[in-house]
């Protein structure tokens, strides 16, 4: 015979389960597993198929819930470049630090000094970013 905390071990083996493969899957097992046994608890004459029953639905609905409702928020940020720093300098304007000589030079960028490629120009110019090819900034003057 399966009691109500039967499925409130279940839970918390569950839960415990998705700490160690982290994906919010097993979160929602647990959480229905969790429902199962307040429900037993509630109705402790429940038929163990009855059980396994509202497990799978409440497992399914609460699966298929989070994916419907995560498929429509997209994630917006102020920052939509973060991990591609040199994305984040393309269009800003920048004084060369060096001048470019055979269509290389340097330039002072936020805290660090870039290796930019543009036509010869002075020190001292101004530039606009416009476009960057790995760590080498491309420049035009502006």
């Amino acid at each position: 015979m399966i009691e109500f905390w039967h499925w409130w071990v279940l839970a918390v083996l569950l839960g415990a389960l998705e700490t160690v493969a982290p994906g919010a899957a097993f979160l929602w097992l647990s959480g229905a597993a969790a429902l199962v046994g307040f429900a037993l608890l509630i109705w402790p004459s429940l038929p163990w198929e009855h059980q396994g029953l509202l497990f799978a639905l409440l497992a399914i609905a609460a699966l298929a819930g989070t994916r419907f409702l995560s498929r429509g928020s997209a994630h917006t940020t102020h920052t939509p470049h973060l991990n591609r720093r040199t994305a984040q300098y393309i269009g800003t304007l920048h004084t060369l630090d060096g001048p470019i000589v055979n269509g290389r030079g340097r330039a002072q960028i936020g805290d660090g000094l870039w290796t930019v490629e543009g036509p010869d120009l002075p020190a001292g110019t101004r530039v606009r970013i416009v476009g960057a090819e790995g760590t080498l900034l491309k420049v035009e003057k502006a």
